[in-house]
């Protein structure tokens, strides 16, 4: 049997306030979704003037980059040069950049979705938050 890291709430705390200070020190208003490695959330944070849909966009984004194991914004890129037919895939819903998967050891232990600013800054914030783990 193989074991592996996980997300405590520690971690999640840490990257909640790094993603917060992000966003606070750009003025950007988003909502910060956290979930374990099967997509489950365990943290949602809504700031302060950002639009009632983010808190649907954030988790979707989230999940979809840790059931991928890789950033959201590759299904972005995949559907707009051309293939559609990836719409179609089963329970995959947030393929907007802005998920970005929490690697450690070479395995996926969650990932960090953001939702409200444009989508490059959303990815930021998301790097910012896991960048406080300290993770290379």
């Amino acid at each position: 049997m193989q074991s592996k890291p996980y997300l405590v709430l520690e971690d999640v705390k840490k990257i909640a306030a790094a993603a917060e200070q992000e966003a606070i020190s750009n003025g950007w208003a988003v909502v910060i979704a956290i979930v374990d490695d099967g997509g489950h959330l365990i943290w949602l944070q809504r700031l302060d003037g950002v639009a009632p849909i983010s808190t649907h966009l954030a988790p979707a984004k989230a999940k979809t980059a840790a059931m991928g194991k890789r950033d959201s914004k590759i299904y972005e890129d995949l559907i707009n040069n051309g293939r559609y037919s990836f719409l179609s895939a089963p329970l995959v819903e947030g393929m907007l950049e802005g998920g970005v998967p929490i690697m450690v050891d070479g395995y996926c232990v969650g990932a960090v979705g953001v939702s409200g600013v444009k989508s490059a800054e959303d990815a930021q914030v998301a790097r910012a938050g896991i960048a406080a783990l300290g993770l290379a």
